[in-house]
């Protein structure tokens, strides 16, 4: 399928819509009702269309933008084009996607990850500290890791909660993969209580940072 239009795309959207699907998905603030792994099979058709992406992009239709950054080219956005997009993605699920589908891969990410991590709006800030969190992981050569703890030691308890769960995830992460910090990435963690009773399904591991990084650090001695 090539060379497809908006309004071809949007039918097959709105054909794909479920009410069931919309009511599980509002649940979570994500205000569509299209199946996931078939939203995935319509973009595999597609392929990669990147001026189709930046048009349904415009019609601010979440199922559509979902699409949208399925089949677009990551690395063809501008800086400020993905800054703008960033700021538009309001559901939960737009905003992760895009983050980790497309700017993750682009060349300006650590130029964002930077303004973004210092912004004032909370859900702005929250995509930077995921994009600090990747570098933690992959690339922490010039991160300064103590500096980090020291940020999320004072902001974390009282951070809203995307960006709380984002800050979060950045500690944990300082604590599984960087032994030097993981005394006090879990001491941080035992006094803020952040996530302490978070619901965690059987199997799975919580995301109360010290349960999460002494689980992490098991499995890695296990290996």
């Amino acid at each position: 399928m090539t060379d497809t239009t908006v309004a071809e795309v949007m039918a097959e959207l709105a054909e794909l819509e479920d009410p069931r699907t919309r009511e599980v998905n509002l649940t979570h603030g994500d205000d569509h009702g299209v199946n996931l792994a078939k939203l995935r099979a319509l973009a595999k058709r597609l392929k990669t269309q990147q001026e189709l992406a930046r048009q349904l992009w415009k019609t601010e239709d979440t199922a559509a933008r979902l699409l949208a950054l399925l089949v677009c080219r990551p690395k063809a956005f501008g800086r400020d084009e993905l800054d703008v997009m960033l700021r538009e993605a309001r559901t939960p699920k737009v905003h992760d996607w895009l983050v980790n589908y497309v700017v993750k891969k682009n060349p300006h990410a650590e130029e964002l990850r930077r303004a973004w991590s210092a912004d004032p709006d909370p859900v702005v800030a929250s995509a930077g500290w995921a994009l600090t969190t990747e570098r933690v992981s992959r690339q922490p050569e010039g991160l300064d890791l103590a500096g980090l703890l020291d940020v999320v030691e004072a902001q974390l308890k009282d951070a809203p909660d995307r960006l709380q769960w984002a800050m979060n995830h950045c500690l944990a992460q300082i604590g599984i993969e960087h032994a030097e910090h993981r005394n006090r990435a879990i001491d941080i963690g035992e006094r803020l209580q952040v996530l302490k009773d978070y619901p965690t399904s059987p199997g799975c591991t919580s995301p109360f940072a010290p349960d999460w990084i002494n689980e992490m650090a098991r499995r890695q001695q296990d290996r």
